[in-house]
């Protein structure tokens, strides 16, 4: 505790120290669960009738999407957040994944361009696609900011309320007992971005006919999405530049908003779609039995 009596952050980012500063951090491990759980969910989905992928097109959404995710996420921090003049000095950043950097709203255009590629290749629509993955995508923002708070980082305003929390690295070099304590927004965001929408989607995914109605559910976790992160925003110390008087989280929030606004109204146009099942491929062909003889006794 600081002489202000907060808690002082003190948690070590890798779970596991393989060779100095690699190892398993919490923060990759978040990313590994939260495919887990989108894989375990989606097949769940499958046996109740509620996904319009077999196995064979689940495999490939599977691989679609992580690098979806991981792509768009790194290359939207790379173009949204990061100044040009740093990366001209040190352009492999691009590449030094173990420093950290990933944007969720880079990630968002790095899903929607997954979900295009698998719509095709699966002969389903883009909504449809869309809306399955709604009530599975809240676990990573969940996972995501617990690990972002255990590594010490997008910390909060400086706050003297009895929650808030000392975080060494956000004044380096500094004693302790004159760092002062912020809002652990890292933890507001988990539980906005990541459980209250995790909630709301599954509800909406099991207990409602929302997926009849193909981009619906879509338009509406885009929309709670922007709502909460430009909630939370207001908590949070920006971490790049600001942008029209606004932190770059709510400059970018309010695309999300007209995209799922205009996704809820175009939703209300359209005939309502059932879910068909997709038919699963046959098995392979095994070898043949019988007709020959038996070895051994």
């Amino acid at each position: 505790m600081s002489d202000s009596g907060h808690w002082i952050h003190q948690l070590d980012p890798k779970l596991v120290h393989l060779w100095g500063d690699i190892g398993i951090s919490y923060y990759g491990l978040s990313y590994v669960l939260g495919f887990v759980f989108g894989v375990f969910m989606h097949r769940l989905f499958r046996k109740h009738g509620r996904s319009p992928l077999n196995a064979e097109q689940e495999e490939v959404a599977l691989y679609a999407m992580v690098l979806g995710v991981l792509l768009g996420a790194r290359l939207g921090y790379i173009v949204l957040y990061t100044p040009l003049d740093e990366l001209l000095r040190d352009p492999w950043f691009v590449f030094q994944v173990w420093k950290g950097g990933m944007s969720s709203h880079g990630g968002f255009i790095g899903v929607v361009i997954a979900c295009w590629y698998v719509s095709r290749r699966c002969g389903i629509t883009l909504t449809q696609f869309g809306d399955l993955m709604t009530p599975l995508v809240p676990v990573g923002f969940l996972l995501g900011r617990i690990a972002n708070f255990i590594n010490g980082e997008l910390w909060g305003n400086i706050s003297n309320i009895a929650w808030a929390v000392v975080f060494p690295r956000s004044a380096p070099g500094m004693p302790l007992h004159l760092i002062p304590a912020r809002h652990p927004s890292q933890l507001y965001e988990a539980a906005l971005e990541g459980a209250a929408l995790l909630l709301f989607m599954q509800w909406r995914f099991w207990r409602t006919d929302a997926q009849k109605y193909p981009g619906r559910m879509s338009g509406e976790f885009l929309l709670l999405y922007a709502v909460f992160r430009i909630v939370c925003e207001q908590f949070r110390e920006p971490d790049a530049a600001l942008i029209l008087g606004v932190s770059r989280g709510v400059f970018y929030s309010f695309f999300l908003i007209a995209g799922g606004l205009w996704l809820i109204a175009r939703s209300h146009r359209l005939p309502e779609r059932p879910i068909v099942p997709a038919p699963e491929a046959p098995p392979a062909p095994g070898p043949k039995r019988g007709g020959g003889k038996k070895r051994g006794a």
